[in-house]
């Protein structure tokens, strides 16, 4: 592990290689598990100012679990998540011709219908943050599902950190990166 400012980073997301595979895994991770994505504070008040744009785009099922259970939830450990459809997938996933599941909010937004791409902890994965008081932690988020996105990024040679960039500058600013991407170069070549 290493300091960068505020952050308390794993070494793995940069020894580690990644690359989503969605012809391999066809989206696991929207529709696998026991939770729905974690949220930030600010994305509750997003989610709820969206949701009128986002909802077009969403399956009759996500869209009845949203209205059931609204476009958030604080689960009984106060963790702030989205609402699942009956435990499972989450309220706002949709699927492709090749019954890929997708983001509802990120189609919102790659069709200009929104200006916020999907919720931090989506597109910060495989890398999950947790936020104490005085720092972050900054880690590799290993699943059984995502064994053929580490299979392809070892073979294109993507480490995680440039897997996830511009979520990583989204969630931490352009010099952040910047000093990660230094410790990365000094890392591998040492």
């Amino acid at each position: 592990m290493f300091q960068l400012g505020k952050t308390i980073v794993s070494e793995d997301i940069i020894k580690e290689d990644f690359l989503c595979n969605l012809s391999a895994c066809k989206g696991a991770c929207c529709i696998d598990g026991d939770a729905g994505a974690p949220l930030e504070k600010d994305e509750v008040k997003i989610l709820e100012d969206i949701y009128p744009k986002v909802k077009p785009f969403l399956r009759e099922e996500g869209r009845k679990a949203i209205e059931d259970q609204g476009t958030s939830i604080v689960t009984e450990d106060g963790e702030l998540e989205t609402p699942l459809i009956n435990g499972a997938d989450c309220a706002y996933v949709i699927f492709d011709e090749n019954n890929v599941a997708l983001c509802g909010i990120e189609e919102a937004y790659n069709q200009g219908e929104i200006s916020w791409k999907k919720p931090i902890s989506c597109h910060l994965y495989p890398i999950r943050v947790t936020d104490y008081t005085e720092f972050s932690s900054v880690n590799y988020h290993r699943w059984q599902i995502c064994d053929e996105a580490c299979t392809l990024g070892k073979e294109l040679q993507i480490p995680i950190y440039k897997f996830v960039k511009e979520a990583l500058i989204r969630k931490f600013g352009e010099d952040w990166y910047a000093e990660l991407e230094k410790v990365a170069e000094d890392f591998l070549t040492s």
